[in-house]
């Protein structure tokens, strides 16, 4: 296992004495402030003061909102929200066409923040950065289609009229995770926007400048004032305002603060979308190749630290080649450099905070413990920084382990081997979570078989997880404990919407003529149903 500990270059030391989180080459103290200064409401309550994962020395400050705060919050929102609604949706578009072109012109401090929040490698920064500009272009160009007024067959043709109108909900309130605070924040945030709603958007404390950070530039991009607000808090502090405030929530996190979500959503029949947890499979054919599959797994199993809740943590190997996958992806697992430079030089970073480190800690510990052979890794690094461990690689995990079956979220992937497929795709399914999974294959056709067959809203073939991520225009959510809704695509900006229909009827009305027996109309309309079956519609 390859390591590198922070450094100095000549061009970073005129800047060590005002950067962030004891990050050499880090934003400026001045330049965290002035995205704190952004969020909504906090100034009758102490403020939460975070840390680098990388140093454990401290970002900023940030207040923390009220209840009242919040309340006050989507008042404003409202107020925001008619005038936005009444803006045209090509000029919605515009402003995210805008917005992407600024996300890629100023990726460089993007990518700062989301390492010094987050502590992943600069790689794993970018996907956010990607994420983020695709989403605001395919809702910069697609969103006036999906919103668009759509002629609907009427009851009798010709003669009735449906047409399908799409209303914003109003204020979506959106809580975001702190494992891809930039990303996260734009595949959910950005189509709402485009829909015509006004936000309320709660992202985590550790990672809230990434999110301030897209909200300053979605302004420069022309976005009115008011339309977007963040504000910051404990859930157990401002989550009722938020429930109760918001005509649609979206929320991303575990699946259990997710239930207890929508439990309480529920109660005001409100809609929502919820994507969670995941304990995701990955399948290798017999006629995979196993050095591409190896190398796949890598990044499928250790992109941001495993702390992605589409990365795969168990990994089933036809046992005609389970040996030599294992010692391939072991090898590769023990190759990766670990870092904590904001430089493209690392291939893993950090955990991001200490209690992913002591869950993952105990997950690797119980199950070493139990019987359990460790392949590659299995231990902390503190060496290079406080919240580092080694990407992870166990075989031998048996049912009584907790790494069997408990979501770890981290750089822990256990293998697995079979000799049948469809107890491969059985394994694979016996899990109350369903959020991706990958299969490796030589023949693609049978990929996509084998893939329709496992309960899981994405699955890759070839690939881990960022070919379904990356397409932006396809749906992607959660089966089971893993979530309810979608967020990409059509459906993604629709979620957002109120759907409407109205019907003109004329001439022949729908009710039996005057002096006409019912019981003739019925019969007439009976045939008439009949001939209508056969016409083309």
């Amino acid at each position: 296992m390859t390591s590198t500990a922070p450094s100095q270059t000549s061009d970073q030391a005129g800047h060590a004495g005002s950067t962030i989180g004891g990050i050499v080459g880090a934003p400026s103290v001045s330049r965290a402030q002035a995205l704190v200064s952004r969020t909504a409401g906090g100034k009758d309550s102490a403020p939460v003061e975070m840390t680098a994962p990388f140093t454990g020395a401290p970002i900023t400050s940030l207040p923390q909102a009220t209840d009242a705060d919040v309340r006050a919050t989507f008042d404003e929102a409202r107020r925001a929200q008619r005038g936005w609604a009444g803006t045209s949706v090509a000029e919605r578009q515009r402003v995210l066409t805008r917005l992407m072109n600024l996300v890629l012109d100023r990726q460089q401090e993007g990518l700062d923040l989301v390492q010094v929040e987050a502590g992943k490698s600069r790689l794993d920064a970018f996907d956010e950065i990607a994420g983020t500009a695709l989403a605001a272009s395919y809702y910069g160009k697609h969103s006036a289609k999906a919103l668009g007024v759509k002629r609907r067959a009427g009851v009798f043709p010709v003669l009735t009229k449906a047409h399908e109108l799409r209303h914003p909900k109003g204020v979506a309130g959106i809580v975001s995770p702190w494992n891809y605070p930039l990303a996260l924040t734009g595949l959910d945030v950005l189509p709402a926007l485009a829909a015509g709603n006004a936000v309320v958007q709660k992202p985590d404390n550790q990672t809230a400048l990434s999110a301030l950070w897209l909200h300053e530039l979605a302004e420069e991009a022309g976005l009115p004032a008011g339309v977007w607000q963040i504000v910051l808090g404990r859930g157990s502090v401002i989550g009722d305002a938020i429930v109760d405030e918001s005509d649609y929530v979206a929320f991303t996190g575990s699946t259990a603060t997710g239930k207890r979500l929508a439990t309480k959503i529920a109660e005001r029949l409100t809609s929502y979308s919820l994507e969670l947890g995941g304990k995701n499979p990955m399948i290798v054919l017999p006629d995979a190749k196993v050095e591409a599959a190896a190398t796949g797994a890598v990044a499928a199993c250790f992109s941001s630290a495993g702390q992605l809740c589409v990365s795969v943590e168990r990994i089933y190997v036809h046992e005609s080649i389970r040996e030599q996958f294992s010692a391939a992806f072991a090898a590769k697992a023990k190759a990766l450099t670990l870092g904590a430079k904001l430089d493209y030089s690392a291939g893993m970073g950090s955990l991001t905070s200490a209690e992913q480190l002591k869950t993952i800690s105990e997950h690797v510990d119980d199950a070493r413990a139990k019987g359990a052979t460790v392949l590659a890794g299995g231990t902390a690094r503190p060496d290079i920084g406080p919240l580092f461990y080694e990407p992870t690689v166990l075989t031998g995990v048996t049912p009584d382990m907790t790494a069997f079956a408990e979501e770890t979220f981290g750089p822990v992937v256990s293998i697995y081997g079979y000799t049948d497929v469809d107890d491969a795709v059985q394994r694979a399914n016996d899990t109350p979570y369903g959020l991706n999974a990958s299969v490796w294959t030589g023949n693609g056709a049978r990929g996509r078989e084998i893939a329709a067959r496992i309960k899981a809203g994405t699955v890759n073939v070839n690939e881990g997880f960022a070919a379904s991520f990356g397409s932006i225009a396809a749906p992607m959510g959660g089966m089971g404990d893993s979530g309810v809704g979608r967020r990409n695509g059509a459906e993604g900006i629709l979620r957002f919407t109120e759907v409407q229909t109205v019907a003109t009827q004329r001439g022949l009305k729908l009710r039996p003529f005057k002096g006409m027996p019912p019981r003739l109309w019925a019969r007439s309309l009976t045939g008439g149903i009949k001939v209508l079956r056969r016409l083309p519609r």
